[in-house]
């Protein structure tokens, strides 16, 4: 059996990471083609991105204004400039998807779309390769005067990964061929040295990074290391004064601490997690230890102190921002779905360099939960924001808030197309390769070169993988952190019975006879969990996990009480039933619990818990205290009924309208 790293068998999906030869990795994406999902649960998310999300947001774009910038700044229409500074980024971002979808599914419209597109940011472009058409437009022939909030880099990055996305899965360099004039004139433009006419280079950084991760594959691609060296002087530039001199706040943009120095994540979470990405890109392409464990650093101290159960990142509304350790409120968390994506981009490189299995648990985390919430099932309705509640009568006045329901676009539309590239390709994350052996670290039905696997997973928790070739190989399989006992069961029947620990990496290295079966068995019972006592938000409350799936209580099937008003048993048996009628779907949960028949809203909201008197709502004794000096009494809430709610996969909430939703449940005494 042969499992080569650099084999096309003719079909087009392919990772948006693909290191080269010599980069130093454990393990290696799948070669081209060789990774597909061909059904089960994230297939019907695939489908409906590429049929519906993808294909609806050129009209989208089109309205929004970002295609008539582009027009505008090539000289084809005149006017002035519309939107966010960054509006190319959403269109390269809905490029690069269409490349992806292009390569799954090949059609003429998609391919109609794309060459379209892609003549307009040829023409857009300037003859010395520079291309950002607000600025184009609006600064007046003034380029990199405010970097810290012009994203032109960061528009630059997301280019370089759509054109790359485009010459891989398509076949057509006219992307590419704008991109690498772009990436020449920032070589000749920033870092140390003269510039060609013999000045100083400027010493200067974008305020959002992702020019990174651009640039190192941007040299995956064509070989110019000069692209490479950039990408490195742009990371190891951070946290050495450049933005604070030039007026920014330093922790914000992740300029407070040198890269290779910082323990922690701080500051704009998807600026942060972007950059983190983009050194490990470096790290692996240079070999560069320091900075790699540097990064490891960083993301174990984030998954602690700063990630909430979901996976989401990002504490705080003011700022996009993560929070101090431990300050992960439920109510208003922020959990930008822009930064679950960068979080696995940033774990995917991780688990390439290391190979350690808690890098695609943690990616399993983030999809199910922090990522799939930000999109509605039929997969053309957003959340840019994704706490962990949503209060009974909440209202928002901003446009992103879940308090208005998913929304078809945003006016910082970043999260849609965000959303549409990581659907389609996502193939490219399931499964790894080394010589001689193969990894499977995502199970979804699929086809990953020499094995096919089926499963219904996340609901269930069986998996079955059929060899496909006869030969040597060295099977590895993902034992998720999340379940106490797995069985594994190799095709010698109970003889090659195995029950490998949680959280590894489960290798059955043999000779192989094509149609030989593995099947996996995960415990997918459902469990609470607490918080670490520094999470003041959720103190005294329990979330509910089953399998990789988060759970929330949503007022949508609760009859009888609200959800704000619920309170739930610490022991109770939770029972499981299985909805094919429901969210596409699911397996519910039937948690048990207490609340009254109806929202009792006390004089004052608080209460004495020694001396006499009183009972709380979930009936037991306790006191009140005297309202404003008065001798009367606050009234006493009833004692909570008996109920029992209904728990649904945190992903699937608001998709029967926003209405209040929680994770964190607290605990009835």
């Amino acid at each position: 059996m042969t499992t080569t790293l650099a084999t096309d068998r003719g079909a087009h999906t392919a990772t948006p990471v693909l290191p080269t030869a010599e980069a130093r990795l454990t393990l290696r994406p799948l070669p081209t083609g060789d990774a597909r999902i061909t059904g089960g649960f994230w297939a019907l998310r695939q489908q409906r991105n590429g049929r519906d999300a993808i294909r609806g947001a050129h009209a989208l774009l089109e309205a929004a204004g970002n295609f008539r910038n582009l027009r505008i700044a090539a000289g084809l229409e005149e006017g002035e400039a519309v939107g966010p500074v960054f509006m190319d980024s959403d269109v390269t971002k809905w490029l690069e998807a269409v490349a992806w979808e292009y390569g799954r599914a090949p059609s003429d419209d998609l391919l109609a779309l794309q060459r379209e597109v892609t003549a307009l940011y040829a023409q857009a472009q300037a003859d010395d390769g520079y291309l950002d058409s607000v600025q184009q437009i609006r600064g007046k022939g003034e380029r990199y005067t405010d970097l810290k909030w012009s994203h032109e880099m960061y528009c630059a990055g997301h280019l370089y990964q759509a054109a790359v996305a485009q010459h891989r899965a398509t076949g057509d360099d006219a992307l590419l061929q704008v991109a690498i004039r772009n990436a020449d004139h920032l070589v000749r433009t920033f870092g140390d040295g003269t510039a060609p006419d013999g000045t100083p280079k400027t010493r200067d950084v974008d305020g959002h990074p992702v020019v990174e991760m651009g640039l190192v594959e941007l040299y995956r691609e064509t070989g110019t290391r000069a692209y490479l060296d950039l990408a490195h002087w742009f990371v190891d530039a951070r946290g050495h004064g450049i933005i604070e001199r030039a007026g920014g706040e330093p922790t914000y943009f992740s300029d407070r601490v040198p890269t290779r120095q910082a323990t922690t994540v701080e500051g704009h979470a998807v600026r942060a997690v972007y950059l983190a990405a983009g050194a490990v890109d470096v790290a692996i392409e240079t070999g560069d230890t320091e900075l790699l464990a540097a990064s490891e650093r960083q993301f174990a101290d984030m998954m602690a102190t700063k990630a909430f159960i979901t996976g989401g990142l990002g504490a705080r509304w003011d700022w996009e921002a993560f929070g101090d350790p431990y300050e992960l409120p439920t109510d208003r968390g922020y959990a930008e779905t822009c930064a679950a994506i960068g979080g696995v981009q940033w774990a995917w490189r991780l688990l390439l360099a290391t190979g350690k299995p808690a890098y695609a648990d943690a990616i399993e985390r983030l999809l199910y939960n922090a990522f799939l919430a930000g999109v509605s099932l039929g997969g053309t309705e957003y959340f840019y924001v994704n706490p962990l509640q949503q209060r009974d009568h909440a209202h928002q006045d901003e446009n992103r808030s879940p308090a208005h329901g998913r929304r078809g676009w945003f006016d910082c539309a970043c999260c849609p197309p965000n959303i549409m590239r990581t659907f389609a390709s996502l193939d490219g994350y399931l499964a790894t390769a080394t010589d001689g052996g193969l990894q499977v670290h995502q199970y979804a039905t699929a086809s990953l070169g020499v094995v096919e696997v089926e499963t219904g997973y996340p609901h269930d928790g069986r998996v079955r993988i059929t060899v496909t070739e006869d030969g040597p190989l060295a099977l590895g399989l993902r034992i998720p952190a999340w379940s106490d006992t797995t069985t594994v069961t190799g095709p010698d029947g109970p003889a090659s019975q195995a029950s490998p620990s949680a959280g590894t990496l489960h290798v059955i290295d043999r000779e192989w006879s094509a149609g030989d079966t593995v099947e996996l068995t995960f415990d997918t019972t459902p469990h609470r969990y607490v918080a670490d006592a520094r999470i003041d938000a959720a103190r005294g409350q329990v979330a509910i996990e089953r399998g990789p799936l988060v759970y929330a209580v949503e007022q949508a099937d609760q009859q009888g009480f609200t959800v704000d008003d619920l309170t739930v048993d610490p022991a109770a048996p939770i029972t499981e039933e299985h909805r094919d009628d429901l969210l596409d779907g699911v397996v519910t949960l039937r948690v048990p619990g207490h609340a009254p028949a109806e929202h009792v809203q006390p004089a004052w909201p608080y209460r004495r818990l020694d001396g006499p008197g009183g009972t709380d709502r979930a009936g037991e004794a306790t006191s009140v205290d005297d309202v404003a000096g008065s001798d009367d009494r606050a009234p006493r809430l009833p004692a909570g009924s008996p109920v029992t709610a209904t728990a649904v996969p945190y992903y699937a909430w608001a998709n029967r309208g926003a209405a209040p939703m929680r994770v964190w449940l607290p605990l009835a005494r």
